[in-house]
């Protein structure tokens, strides 16, 4: 399909979402409504909403990418994510709710401190601009390959414009536009995927049994790993990390629970919790399925692909050295709606979190200003944060090296683990701490967590750390504040 078809495609759906947008924000009263949807949000809307959030262009280009190197390990995973879901549930949302916070830091303040707040706070701010950064950077690459490139449109004006049309239809609204418009997309990335499989599938000749047929004997389909445990594949490595990464990156992420913290009761909160985590075992799956048949069609046609990331939209927008599409058009314009429709959802949800903890946990505006001083200072805010993460994914020059997706959890494992420790030592102890240590303590544990991952190979017999980094990170902080905490007294002691 051509550029300008698919730029004219992708313009008119974010029309349409921003359009979605500014009409459900006409509902929107005060702040409360920004912050926390007024907590008028039914719970299966914030659970389809949060799929869309998790997907990210991340998802749509690197799950099936991996498939050649981590086969179906990734449903490991994905188990794990269904556990730590539950701990979010019936440990985290219980609390969240009993408190009634607009930011989930507060409660670090109430339990350890200010500098603890602050400590919480700042690491939230952190990984999600470090994270959307990556999220956004990979779509941004992405569009510019197969649409601003042969217009000869720059890719700033690409990031500038994407950017101005997340903080467009977020600004006004926050949460309660973001769990309608975010449901819709969520529905709409999963046709996509679907459509996208059925149109692969076209090409190669194969009906429904014989694509299951094609995966399943072509080698790429192993799920389960307990063979080796130094292997970062192996199941209880990637379980244990699935759960705790879930934990840390939706249960003490502001962006995640800020749409959880929108529905109406603690248990219709719990009831969405569930099921969006039972929902991405079939999400997944199909990605995964998706990159398998990729991978047969790339391999049949003598395709070449440098990098993981790059198998989906070499296939779905490349050319043969005749000149000739390797898939129909409807691929591409499927494949360019899809990604823009991830990225929009999680960039939105990120930007609108990031409004909230900075109004609140830095700026403390909630409780200095009133509903008229706290709206601008809120808009201020959010208008700030969109030109940081434009800026942040321009950056991002140097992060195209293998797929992004480690890159996301690597990050996350520096990041939330601090995250990790802090909300679990507070919840599972009554050890008080000495509250000026606490950053100190946070910043300390990535530090040393990077030297022990960089030499575990050498120092452990051949044991290489992956994504359980998390839990190093975690324990290591957890360590830290038992030790700051020696010499003073437990709480009601």
């Amino acid at each position: 399909m051509s550029p300008v078809l698919l730029l004219l495609s992708i313009s008119l759906y974010l029309a349409a979402v921003i359009g979605a947008g500014w009409r459900i924000s006409r509902r929107a009263q005060d702040s409360a409504d920004f912050f926390r949807g007024g907590r008028k949000s039914p719970w299966w809307a914030v659970a389809v909403a949060m799929i869309s959030t998790s997907i990210s262009g991340i998802t749509f280009v690197s799950v099936p990418g991996m498939v050649a190197a981590s086969q179906w390990s990734y449903l490991q995973m994905a188990l794990g994510f269904v556990a730590g879901y539950a701990v979010i549930a019936y440990v985290l949302l219980p609390l969240y709710y009993r408190l009634n916070l607009n930011s989930l830091y507060i409660y670090l303040e109430n339990r350890f401190g200010r500098w603890s707040h602050r400590a919480g706070a700042g690491f939230f701010l952190l990984s999600k601009i470090l994270l959307c950064g990556v999220r956004m950077y990979l779509t941004a690459i992405v569009l510019q390959l197969i649409v601003f490139d042969p217009l000869g449109i720059p890719m700033w004006v690409n990031v500038a414009a994407t950017m101005f049309c997340v903080w467009l239809y977020t600004f006004r609204g926050g949460v309660r536009s973001l769990v309608w418009t975010d449901m819709a997309q969520t529905l709409a990335l999963l046709a996509v995927v679907v459509l996208c499989l059925v149109q692969i599938g076209r090409v190669m000749g194969l009906d429904f049994g014989a694509m299951c047929g094609s995966i399943r004997d072509s080698g790429m389909a192993r799920v389960w790993f307990f063979d080796d445990w130094k292997d970062t594949r192996f199941f209880w490595k990637q379980f244990a990390a699935g759960m705790l990464t879930t934990v840390a990156m939706t249960g003490m992420d502001q962006d995640m629970m800020q749409k959880n913290l929108s529905c109406r009761t603690l248990r219709e909160s719990q009831r969405n919790m569930m099921c969006y985590g039972a929902a991405f075992i079939p999400v997944n799956l199909l990605f995964l399925a998706l990159g398998v048949l990729l991978y047969q069609f790339a391999a049949a046609r003598g395709i070449a692909v440098s990098r993981p990331d790059d198998l989906f939209p070499t296939i779905a927008c490349g050319t043969d050295a005749a000149g000739q599409a390797f898939m129909p058009p409807v691929l591409s314009l499927l494949f360019a709606l899809g990604i823009t429709a991830s990225a929009f959802s999680s960039s939105g949800s990120a930007l609108t979190a990031l409004t909230t903890t900075f109004t609140v946990d830095f700026l403390h505006a909630d409780v200095r200003q009133d509903e008229a001083g706290l709206r601008r200072t809120r808009r201020r805010v959010h208008a700030g944060a969109a030109v940081v993460l434009g800026l942040v994914v321009l950056g991002f020059g140097a992060i195209r090296d293998g797929s992004v997706i480690n890159a996301i959890y690597t990050v996350a494992g520096y990041t939330y683990g601090p995250l990790l420790g802090l909300f679990f030592f507070g919840i599972l102890t009554r050890r008080r701490v000495r509250d000026g240590w606490v950053p100190l303590i946070c910043l300390l544990s990535p530090v040393i967590c990077y030297v022990l991952s960089t030499h575990s190979a050498a120092w452990l017999g051949g044991y290489r750390i992956g994504f359980e980094l998390l839990l190093y990170n975690a324990l290591l902080t957890w360590l830290g504040l038992w030790i700051s905490g020696i010499g003073l007294q437990d709480i009601n002691n």
